[in-house]
């Protein structure tokens, strides 16, 4: 399954309260800016700072390739 797509119009980063991509097939949300990932389980983010995942430079490039190359738009437009 996937995020309803109503929700993913909404949600945003805890930290810096912008948007987000979704990566269905990886069950993550990421935030470019900050290069950190977030979990989605169950169809459920979790949005806890603290369970949050940085990524390498390397997964960045990939991440960002990957939005590109899928079609992937940011959650909302800031």
């Amino acid at each position: 399954m996937t995020l309803d797509p109503q929700l993913l119009e909404i949600l945003a980063c805890p930290t810096d309260k912008g948007p987000l991509l979704y990566f269905a097939d990886e069950e993550t949300l990421y935030n470019p800016r900050l290069k950190r990932g977030y979990s989605v389980r169950d169809d459920i983010p979790i949005m806890l700072v603290d369970e949050a995942e940085s990524v390498s430079d390397a997964e960045h490039a990939r991440l960002i390739a990957k939005a590109e190359s899928e079609g992937i738009n940011p959650s909302f437009e800031a």
